[in-house]
């Protein structure tokens, strides 16, 4: 990561940027780009310098911001027709953190609206392509944050990770990418998607990257209630780790490419010394239905505020309230949006709660102790990020279920607040990456990124 010094500026930095992102439009990675407001903040930043003033980390550093971060400058549409003029009264503490060292936010990166979908196709501005194939999907929902980092446009991008949105395009691209123990970073002036587990994390090229950035933002933020202290500070210890392998995940129904990568991987920490062997946790095959069962409960009730009255979008040729609401939701709203609405409502019914969502919650209580007993002997777990590579544009899109599948190894840590962390791991036959998921108890983030960092 070049940060701005006496000899390089933070404008030269900037204008790279930007004109990379000119130059891989193609790609759809960004919804908009604000030169004009960077180049000012660089700027200032070289006077600064030239003063001898002081500057932050990440002086002159240009970033993306997934569009979803509130932000005063530019307007924050959440990949989606309902908020496509929203301009933000507020700025999310994440990004106020990084810009107060000097970050530089070059532009805003699609996603699937709201952050409801596994591929970024599902957003309102089209899907964003694949760094490594422009056949293929760039992941989701951070997929515009990660191929903009992927393509060497900026150095990072903010991504949010609910159930994998942050991992799998990381591991799509080739890129790192950590979702924190859940409250590690303020939710505070991100648009929500499932409050229990959304968490805020960056994807980058490379660990300390990674690290840098996530020891700025992390901290307790009295307009977050869920956020805790800052343990970013605390050194991770230096020891050789007992790693588990979930051997449920490495299975029938897996890309042979996939599992070849995570077993050579595992060979390499074993190489490093660590030591390796294989975990049985059947109990993970429930997570999959425990996590969408949370995700349309909450996800309901997250938008029911958009409705056409207090802001966004507002339908015209309505004649009553009910109308508004409904002709609003339903433009406004992409179809991804509408699923899940309508399976919340399900799921929250008077008829079905006890049977649905309590239950879920239930079993969620299962899962995180299943977590706990298995770290009693394990130090990390490690399994793959996702079954397969990036897979074929379209491929999914008139198959729910199938897309969910792709989730299936992502969604454990995250209904259990988990922090897990996608690093590459190899190349499939066909040159598309591999990404490996390591997996601690809350509050390990900087041990997994020190054991990636060994792991190269």
């Amino acid at each position: 990561m070049k940060i701005a010094d006496k000899n390089t500026s933070a404008v030269s930095l900037v204008r790279e940027a930007l004109a990379k992102a000119k130059k891989f439009a193609e790609y759809n990675a960004f919804i908009s780009t604000d030169e004009k407001a960077a180049l000012a903040r660089a700027e200032e930043i070289d006077r600064k310098l030239a003063a001898g003033e002081k500057v932050g980390k990440l002086a002159g550093v240009p970033y993306a911001l997934k569009d979803n971060y509130l932000s005063r400058e530019g307007k924050t549409t959440a990949a989606s027709k309902m908020l496509e003029n929203f301009q933000a009264p507020v700025t999310a503490t994440a990004v106020a953190k990084i810009e107060a060292e000097g970050a530089i936010m070059i532009g805003r990166t699609n996603l699937d609206a709201f952050a409801h979908g596994g591929s970024t196709e599902n957003s309102y501005f089209g899907p964003t392509l694949n760094s490594h194939d422009k056949t293929r999907v760039a992941g989701g929902s951070s997929g515009g944050s990660a191929v903009a980092v992927a393509l060497g446009i900026v150095p990072f991008a903010l991504g949010t990770d609910t159930g994998g949105s942050i991992r799998q395009p990381a591991a799509f691209n080739g890129l790192v990418g950590l979702k924190p123990t859940y409250g590690t970073v303020s939710r505070y002036g991100v648009v929500a998607t499932v409050s229990s587990t959304d968490t805020i994390g960056c994807l980058a090229a490379d660990a300390a990257d990674v690290e840098l950035v996530m020891g700025i933002m992390a901290g307790r933020d009295a307009k977050d209630s869920t956020t805790l202290d800052d343990f970013w500070t605390a050194e991770p210890e230096d020891k050789k780790l007992n790693v588990g392998v979930i051997k449920d995940f490495m299975s029938e129904g897996v890309d042979a490419d996939v599992k070849r990568c995570i077993s050579e991987y595992a060979e390499r920490l074993k190489q490093a010394s660590h030591r390796v062997e294989e975990i049985e946790m059947p109990i993970l095959k429930y997570s999959l239905a425990i996590y969408y069962i949370v995700n349309y409960a909450e996800i309901v009730s997250n938008l029911s505020r958009y409705d056409g009255v207090r802001y966004g979008y507002s339908a015209d040729g309505a004649k009553t309230l009910s109308g508004l609401y409904g002709k609003s939701r339903d433009e406004g709203f992409m179809p991804e949006n509408k699923r899940r609405i309508m399976l919340g409502n399900f799921v929250l019914s008077s008829g079905f709660f006890d049977a649905y969502y309590l239950k879920a919650q239930k079993a969620r209580t299962l899962l995180i102790r299943e977590y706990d007993k298995a770290f009693e002997k394990f130090d990390v777990l490690l399994c793959p990020v996702a079954p397969t590579p990036a897979f074929k544009l379209g491929a999914n899109t008139d198959d729910p279920m199938k897309m969910y599948l792709e989730d299936v190894m992502t969604v454990p840590p995250s209904i259990t607040g988990l922090p897990a962390l996608a690093v590459p791991a190899g190349l499939a036959a066909d040159g598309l990456p591999v990404g490996v998921q390591l997996i601690g108890p809350r509050r390990s983030d900087r041990r997994l990124l020190k054991l990636a960092k060994e792991a190269k």
